[in-house]
């Protein structure tokens, strides 16, 4: 190490007490984390890129240092859906160091990987008082049965109004309008059901019919529009 001059003919002062790093939460104890190997958490974070065209939501459980989980969401490009694929082989086994600085492939996820970075280093997890954590699996909760991200898809004109599109039940086949032509209920098919009566044995036609549903003042409706062609 080089010193420079005004340093090198300064007298020696004792350094004072040194009490260590404020402890920080995780896992339901209190860590002075020190060295990489200390950093324990289970949480999510959203990152986007430069010009905002698409978003990450990303989940990691890391464990000793290392994340042990990823889940990665993306919506509102192509190509960053492709870049989840790859981050979710980058990420798994490196330390959480590691991953902040290795290329995610798109800016959404090397930003949600920063955020994420901040809340665990400081104790700001989903898990930081839950004792022993969460088991390594536990983002696939977030998807629920099926295992599909809870996406909402609307879109609306000043001239023709609201179109709901896709629910966190699913996707959305008719708008159910009362007298006033408001929207007071959907009809929805759930994705991930259809696809898990198909792998059954079920014809395709079946299994919609099966993964159909509907929310709200559906039934009685005045009228039903197709959204995506009215």
């Amino acid at each position: 190490m080089i010193y420079t001059t005004e340093v090198q003919h300064m007298c020696p002062v004792a350094k004072g007490a040194y009490h260590g790093p404020a402890p920080i939460p995780e896992e339901g104890k209190w860590v002075q984390a020190k060295e990489i190997s200390d950093i324990s958490g289970f949480t999510h974070g959203v990152g986007w890129c430069a010009p905002q065209q698409g978003a990450c939501k990303l989940t990691l459980n890391v464990k000793n240092g290392v994340i042990e989980e990823a889940l990665v969401e993306t919506i509102g490009c192509s190509g960053m859906t492709h870049s989840a694929a790859m981050a979710s082989e980058i990420l798994i086994g490196k330390t959480i160091l590691e991953a902040l600085n290795t290329d995610l492939v798109c800016d959404a996820i090397n930003t949600a990987m920063r955020e994420l970075f901040l809340q665990i280093v400081y104790g700001r997890t989903q898990s930081a008082f839950s004792e022993g954590g969460l088991a390594v699996g536990a983002g696939l909760e977030d998807l629920g049965k099926g295992l599909r991200s809870q996406v909402g898809t609307m879109f609306a004109t000043k001239e023709k109004g609201p179109r709901y599109l896709e629910m966190a039940e699913g996707y959305v086949t008719r708008l159910a309008l009362n007298k006033d032509d408001e929207i007071v209920g959907y009809e929805f098919i759930s994705l991930g059901k259809m696809m898990d009566f198909i792998k059954k044995g079920d014809d395709a036609n079946t299994a919609l019919e099966k993964a159909k549903s509907h929310y709200g003042q559906f039934e009685g409706a005045a009228k039903y529009i197709d959204p995506r062609q009215e």
